[in-house]
């Protein structure tokens, strides 16, 4: 019987989409990898697909530690740019894009598995990385929206992120005057 009275638990959330489906993807991926392993072991026999995999991690581990390189090659000339007190040419390495993806490529290509290492290979290709990199973008500005469309800050996050017209972040200070009050000084710079 219904007496109209409060229950002492509160509700509980309901779950998210992904919190239910992750799990069942994950499953569902570590047994089709399994059983293309055993399809291939059973064509041919267990040492090719223990050579597959040793491939696997050998490349993957020179793929992950080449992009590493490259990535800290180019924060080291970044901040000696910036030591240097020259100015930051954006454009002129345009090897620096996609170190992320090619760091998840090779990662997919160290797990064990024919579908995984399919996926890191193809994350390696340029023309992928570039959609793949794209596609992110998109959702992560997407997601930002949606995060200062829900915020009560409003749309402050969207103003954080604001560029010139010609591609450079242009750096400011928000100064709010007070009417009757009086400036105390210069201020001091926002970056040396």
């Amino acid at each position: 019987m219904t007496t109209g009275a409060q229950s002492p638990y509160p509700a509980r959330p309901r779950r998210s989409r992904l919190r239910t489906l992750l799990p069942l993807g994950v499953a569902a991926w570590l047994v089709l990898e399994i059983w293309l392993l055993t399809l291939v072991a059973g064509a041919t026999n267990g040492l090719v697909v223990f050579l597959i995999l040793l491939a696997g991690i050998v490349l993957g581990s020179y793929v992950i530690k080449r992009a590493g390189r490259r990535a800290f090659k180019n924060l080291t000339e970044t901040v000696q740019q910036r030591q240097g007190g020259g100015p930051l040419t954006p454009g002129a390495r345009p090897d620096s894009e996609g170190n992320g993806l090619t760091m998840l490529g090779g990662l997919l290509i160290v797990l064990p598995g024919l579908v995984s290492d399919a996926l890191g290979l193809l994350l390696l290709v340029p023309p992928v990385q570039r959609a793949v990199s794209r596609y992110a973008e998109r959702t992560f500005e997407r997601k930002l929206r949606e995060a200062a469309a829900q915020s009560p800050l409003g749309d402050a996050f969207t103003r954080a992120r604001m560029r010139h017209p010609d591609g450079k972040v242009v750096q400011g200070e928000v100064i709010k005057d007070e009417p009757g009050s009086t400036p105390e000084g210069p201020r001091p710079p926002l970056a040396k």
